[in-house]
């Protein structure tokens, strides 16, 4: 599987563009915004883009989804359902923070724990990651060891819970559930920043110590 981070909006979100080497089928990860220059990359990439994936519904990870999948015609997948009052919301929160051509729009399909998401030849498993949102998902290439975990962590941090119906405890316990279990090699592309891995998060993020380290 072929990754290509784009990062978009003046948040610096990171859509993944993620690419099957076979059949050049593809999808598009958390299309926050600047819709043209994501198809750009994804024609220079030739990917064929297959469907969208959420992760999560705030309006920096979905904010072109809804212009992207009406214009291409392309199904969305994701988030788990808990998210359906941002999503609901979507253009309320992109008029107070400046972003244009916002959509709201209802996925074609929700996602929850233990689904498998599909285009060309791969499989994402689907991880139910409540905390940052209730209705967060991550998800998870095993042969490849990679999972796109959105706003769950970071390098060196975790996502925040002071939005509504954000919850620390949860979050926590979210990442000590099913992202400490896949595995200290697995490669984590966080929603913001730069790469990072289960075991550097797991030994040295400073929000995952002691009893959740």
């Amino acid at each position: 599987m072929d990754i290509t981070i784009i990062p978009v909006t003046a948040y610096e979100q990171n859509c993944t563009l993620a690419r099957c080497e076979s059949s050049g089928r593809a999808v598009l990860v958390d299309p926050g915004g600047d819709p043209e220059r994501i198809l750009e990359v994804a024609r220079d990439a030739d990917a064929s883009l297959e469907k969208i994936l959420v992760t999560h519904g705030h309006f920096d990870h979905a904010g072109a989804v809804g212009r992207l999948a009406r214009d291409l015609g392309l199904p969305v997948e994701g988030p788990h359902e808990d998210d359906r009052f941002l999503l609901d919301t979507l253009p309320q929160w992109c008029a107070q923070v400046g972003f244009r051509g916002c959509e709201a729009f209802v996925p074609d399909r929700w996602l929850t724990e233990g689904d498998e998401v599909r285009f060309g030849d791969q499989v994402l498993q689907v991880r139910h990651c409540p905390g940052h949102t209730p209705g967060h998902v991550v998800f998870v290439h095993e042969r490849d060891r990679i999972a796109i975990v959105g706003d769950v962590i970071f390098q060196g941090s975790i996502g925040r819970t002071d939005f509504p119906r954000g919850d620390h405890q949860t979050l926590l316990d979210s990442i000590r559930r099913r992202i400490w279990p896949l595995g200290d090699d697995v490669t984590l592309l966080p929603g913001h920043g730069p790469t990072t891995t289960v075991g550097e998060e797991r030994a040295h993020n400073p929000f995952l110590q002691g009893s959740y380290g």
